[in-house]
């Protein structure tokens, strides 16, 4: 049977402030991407979304970014590699406290907006992002695009590479995502995120945003929880997999 995981951005508030329903996601999702304090999330944050994860079964994901609270970590930034890798290393390790004493551990490592894109291409920041995990803890496996340099770097250095998927991002006809801004950059309507999950876990393509199919191989499909009825369109996803004949588990 085929079978592919679901994962979520979540923690992504500050404060008072929160951004994504992450109670109700993580009865959905089977793994969660937890922002690390760069981009979104702080102490308090942390420590509520893993312990709501641990109870639930949920696999926990260091999400992590550049130092860019005000921009939500979707500036393009130059940090210096070294730089780069300490701030890595720096966002596992205080995420994996918090998981630790909810009784579980981190379980993967993703890239963060900006940095997430940035690695695709860019190999020197794809090898300080590969280093900061080395120092975090060489055993974790690293999420990412597929065919991104990300990955490849991830590869050459002895860890576990896991190529996700998105169903409610637009895609180029190389298989990268079309940057946030431009025209089809979000799918919005609710079936063809459906339909795009559906034939991104069975089949492995997606539709570009001209029209052309595209291979996608991945073991993971992302669904982002800062979209207005992520929750609903979250269960529906999941119902729908699980329908065509998906399992739903996670990957690590």
């Amino acid at each position: 049977m085929t079978s592919i995981d679901l994962n979520a951005d979540l923690g992504e508030g500050f404060g008072r402030w929160r951004l994504t329903d992450d109670e109700q996601l993580l009865s959905v999702v089977t793994s969660a991407n937890v922002a690390c304090g760069f981009h979104a999330g702080d102490a308090a944050t942390m420590r509520r979304v893993c312990e709501l994860a641990a109870e639930r079964g949920v696999r926990i994901g260091a999400q992590v970014s550049y130092r860019d609270l005000a921009g939500f970590g979707r500036r393009a930034m130059d940090v210096p590699p070294a730089e780069l890798a300490a701030e890595v290393a720096y966002q596992i390790g205080a995420l994996e406290v918090f998981a630790r004493a909810a009784g579980t551990r981190v379980s993967y490592v993703k890239p963060h907006g900006a940095l997430y894109n940035r690695v695709v291409h860019d190999e020197e920041q794809a090898a300080a992002v590969v280093e900061g995990v080395q120092l975090a803890d060489p055993a974790l496996p690293v999420l990412g695009l597929p065919g991104s340099r990300l990955l490849e770097y991830a590869v050459k250095a002895g860890l576990t590479s896991v190529a996700e998927a998105f169903a409610d991002r637009g895609y180029t006809t190389e298989g990268t995502l079309v940057p946030r801004g431009q025209d089809g950059a979000v799918v919005t309507d609710p079936e063809a995120v459906v339909e795009r999950s559906v034939g991104l876990a069975r089949f492995g393509t997606v539709t570009s945003h001209s029209g052309a199919p595209v291979d996608v191989r991945a073991r993971s499909l992302c669904l982002h929880g800062d979209t207005p009825g992520a929750v609903e369109l979250a269960l529906l996803v999941r119902r729908r997999l699980q329908e065509s004949g998906v399992r739903v588990e996670a990957f690590a």
